[in-house]
């Protein structure tokens, strides 16, 4: 939590001013049992009707001072929790963007969301109340102990013994509920995964009609996170009941001793008053210190969560190197035996890899499910480094490259075709926000989207919808490889990208990119064979091994495993036309 602290930086002002004003309004709560016992001393012994009334006067203006430190107060603290909060968010989100894939495959969406939102809504909250009680609450008890000894030196031996049980009260329920206010987050975050899980994939579970079945388990866990949060709330509910039980037995103490005090004169009414209300005024703000205790443990709980993550360093630093120029006669990619495995898979997913993709070349990548097709693209895009080998663009090393530069050289189009709220144009624009509206046609005309594009109100204007689901998924996909397009980039990966494409418009679509993207290296992946048959040569996997790369009518006679791909997606007269 500690490390955290530095988000408060720009609020040094109201961090200060914030507790400085809740001790001003606590000097003069303070003054309010003083008050009362001169009324009764003397305005009531002496029947002072004047001194009464100036005396109430008195109070109404210690509390309305009092309130106008504890408005300012609020509002100083408010600021600084919110500028806090909106620190750590931002940074942590920018943190998350840093991530590789490795980190964010081990952590986890429902996390990241639930450390994003609940986790840092917990922090905001305990800083706050941190800035208006933290110390507040001791000057209170501390200041009634101390106006508790003037008043009778004895009787405060007793304002000790309350303050020292209490305080073990609640030092021993914190130590108590912090840990399992941690666990009731961690828990959070599986009730975060099943209704992510669960919106993501509304339409397969209705098709499969396992609504009954996804509530029971959503209701488990929800029932467990419930149970955790009722235990650590049956505990923290002893609180109250235990503080006042121990209050209210040394206010009979002080009425048993200060009574016969009182009988001796050594004491006067008003000043057993004064002792009962500052004790009062401890039960109250040690009261207060429970919730800031309570407050603070899900804080800390919650803050050890965020710099969890803050924490987690990723595994592939930006080099944020110079501009590289591309090597004369170098090849657009090359892989050298690489080999690569997913964090906890039992298996590499690549072994000793090893191909070349010249400049202008159209590559297809085929093989069956689970080959490591998809895994081999993001290698050459480095959303994950090779465990051993070398991957080349241009004949540097991928890792040398800056990210800026590397997603100017790749244009990648992903298997799920993902649209943004907004506008045709702002998603067409997000690799190159500069582009105009020749630019974007010009990638709509390509990727065979500008037809339902001009049918739309508003073509470049239309609005897309969350997601893009008011779209088709044939036409997500098409804007999805338009908007790669638009940047030309000197790298296009089309990763099983036209799955939702008819067969007329996906043959289209190959041939506009073939004849308007000269000199740009095309990488097809794909599940069909009739998708990548006219590359210029054909990367076959199975099972992470690279069995055959060769042009298609070679690869009929050379490779078995294209082979049996061919004839279980054609007949035999289609591939022997294509020969």
């Amino acid at each position: 939590m500690r490390k955290l602290l530095r988000y408060i930086k720009g609020y040094e002002k109201q961090t200060i001013l914030a507790p400085l004003f809740k001790m001003l309004e606590a000097c003069f709560e303070l003054f309010v049992p003083l008050v009362v016992a001169g009324i009764i001393d003397t305005g009531i012994k002496n029947a002072d009707t004047v001194y009464i009334w100036q005396r109430c006067g008195l109070l109404v203006l210690l509390a309305a001072v009092g309130l106008a430190c504890s408005l300012t107060a609020q509002y100083f603290s408010a600021t600084a929790a919110l500028g806090f909060g909106t620190a750590l968010r931002r940074d942590l989100f920018r943190h998350i963007d840093t991530l590789s894939y490795s980190e964010l495959d081990g952590i986890g969406t429902p996390t990241l969301v639930t450390r994003m939102t609940s986790d840092i809504n917990q922090v905001q909250n305990g800083v706050n109340l941190t800035l208006r009680l933290l110390l507040r609450v001791p000057f209170i008890v501390l200041g009634a102990l101390v106006m508790a000894f003037s008043i009778s030196p004895r009787l405060t031996v007793l304002f000790l013994v309350v303050t020292a049980v209490i305080s073990l009260i609640i030092w021993g329920i914190m130590r108590t509920t912090m840990p399992i206010y941690r666990d009731a987050q961690n828990h959070l975050d599986r009730v975060t995964l099943l209704t992510r899980e669960n919106y993501v994939g509304a339409r397969v579970v209705r098709a499969f009609a396992r609504q009954p079945d996804e509530l029971a388990a959503f209701v488990q866990t929800n029932d467990r996170l419930k149970a955790i949060q009722t235990k650590a709330g049956r505990i923290s509910a002893l609180m109250n009941p235990l503080t006042y039980l121990v209050v209210n037995l040394g206010i009979i103490a002080i009425l048993v001793r200060g009574g016969q005090q009182v009988n001796t004169g050594a004491l006067t009414q008003g000043q057993i008053i004064a002792l009962i209300n500052y004790m009062s005024q401890i039960l109250i703000n040690l009261l207060r210190m429970a919730d800031l205790v309570i407050s603070v443990t899900r804080a800390l709980a919650s803050g050890a969560r965020v710099s969890e993550i803050l924490d987690t360093q990723t595994t592939m630093p930006d080099p944020a190197a110079a501009e590289l120029p591309p090597i004369e006669n170098a090849p657009a990619v090359s892989f050298d035996g690489v080999t690569f495995g997913y964090r906890g898979a039992g298996a590499p997913s690549l072994t000793d890899v090893s191909f070349a993709a010249q400049n202008g070349e159209t590559v297809g990548v085929i093989g069956g499910t689970g080959s490591g097709k998809t895994t081999l693209i993001n290698l050459a895009a480095r959303f994950y480094d090779a465990d051993t080998g070398s991957v080349k663009l241009f004949g540097h090393d991928v890792k040398e490259y800056s990210f800026t530069q590397l997603r100017r050289l790749v244009g990648i189009v992903p298997q799920q075709a993902v649209l943004f709220t907004g506008t045709i144009r702002d998603n067409m624009q997000w690799a190159a926000p500069g582009a105009d509206d020749d630019a974007i046609w010009r990638a709509l005309e390509i990727a065979q989207a500008a037809d339902f594009v001009r049918s739309k109100p508003g073509m470049l204007d239309a609005p897309v919808e969350t997601a893009g689901r008011n779209f088709s998924g044939g036409q997500r996909q098409r804007l999805t490889i338009a908007r790669a397009l638009v940047p030309q980039p000197k790298i296009l990966i089309l990763d099983d990208s036209a799955s939702a494409l008819d067969f007329a418009t996906d043959a289209a679509l190959r041939k506009a990119i073939h004849e308007k993207t000269k000199g740009m290296t095309v990488f097809i992946v794909s599940q069909r064979a009739a998708s990548v048959q006219r590359a210029d040569h054909i990367l076959v996997l199975d099972d992470g091994h690279l069995v055959g790369d060769a042009p298609h009518a070679e690869l009929l006679k050379s490779c078995e495993v294209y082979k049996e791909i061919c004839l279980s997606q054609l007949s035999r007269e289609e591939v022997a036309q294509t020969l």
